[in-house]
């Protein structure tokens, strides 16, 4: 079956990020123009995804207002004049990137709860999870990557990048055989591992496909790191019975969740923009040799 719909579940309290998500949410930080949340909703658009459902919480309804029109701005843009044309177009394209949904997490119990809002929407399809603190700018669409491996093999996909082994522990870990190029077969894994527990430097970095019988596994699932309802505890059930799939994605990953990968991507995304680009690069080569 197509892998037609994705979740992206945006309902963290962005602690680390704080004081500027108190009233905020990290999703809506911006990238030079453009809000976090913008770019992994393109990103699933140019991966032939048709539908996605947003998971919030309460104080998170700027992102349901960034992608609805808004007749006021719009109509100030047309009496602006020429020039305006491309501002426009770009705004009114924000609310037909795809279908998009909104459901609340009610309470805060981690991925895997929030994972399992979505059991009504996804039905009994296949589904890529876009995970909201993480931005992936590449030519090549992570989530496509992912969806590509899925039809090839026909069970979940995990999208994974090796980390450091001071890291990891931060992350999870995975135990993975090589299959053929960047694909990987999983059949094990652990959710911020002791460094006893660490299986390999391979991770899942913020995206996956899953099958339905993910939300089955959910409803079993006890709370793991953190007390919390860990989706990694639930696809470690799936990759021990069936195994899956580990794809070691081309792209650059931005953790939003994290000030310094907010920075990151902030300055590197800058330095290519195409309006700002190259204004940008001499103001740092300038900037550098004062450091």
């Amino acid at each position: 079956m197509k892998v037609t719909k994705a979740v992206i579940p945006a309902a963290g309290l962005g602690t680390r990020v704080l004081p500027a998500t108190k009233s905020m949410p990290k999703e809506m930080l911006p990238i030079v123009d453009k809000p976090a949340i913008q770019y992994i909703v393109e990103e699933a658009v140019n991966s032939g995804i048709t539908d996605i459902l947003i998971i919030t919480n309460r104080g998170k309804g700027l992102i349901e207002d960034h992608f609805d029109r808004v007749p006021e701005l719009e109509a100030k843009l047309i009496s602006g004049g020429p020039g305006k044309e491309e501002i426009l177009k770009e705004i009114i394209d924000i609310s037909h990137k795809a279908n998009i949904y909104f459901v609340r997490q009610k309470e805060t119990r981690g991925l895997g709860h929030a994972v399992n809002c979505a059991r009504s929407f996804i039905g009994n399809e296949p589904f890529a999870v876009l995970y909201g603190d993480d931005v992936i700018i590449g030519e090549d669409p992570a989530c496509g990557q992912l969806i590509r491996a899925y039809n090839e093999f026909g069970k979940g996909v995990l999208g994974v990048k090796k980390v450091t082994a001071e890291a990891i522990t931060k992350y999870s870990s995975l135990k993975v055989e090589s299959i053929h190029d960047n694909y990987f077969e999983c059949t094990d894994m652990i959710e911020k591992p002791t460094p006893d527990k660490i299986m390999s430097l391979y991770s899942i970095l913020g995206r996956c496909v899953l099958t339905p019988e993910i939300f089955d596994i959910l409803d079993q699932t006890e709370p793991g790191a953190g007390g919390e309802i860990q989706l990694t505890d639930a696809m470690r059930t799936m990759a021990r019975a069936a195994g899956m799939i580990a794809v070691d994605f081309t792209g650059k990953r931005y953790d939003m969740g994290n000030k310094f990968g907010i920075m990151q991507a902030q300055v590197e995304i800058a330095l290519k923009h195409p309006e700002i680009g190259e204004e940008f690069t001499a103001y740092l080569k300038e900037l550098c040799r004062t450091l």
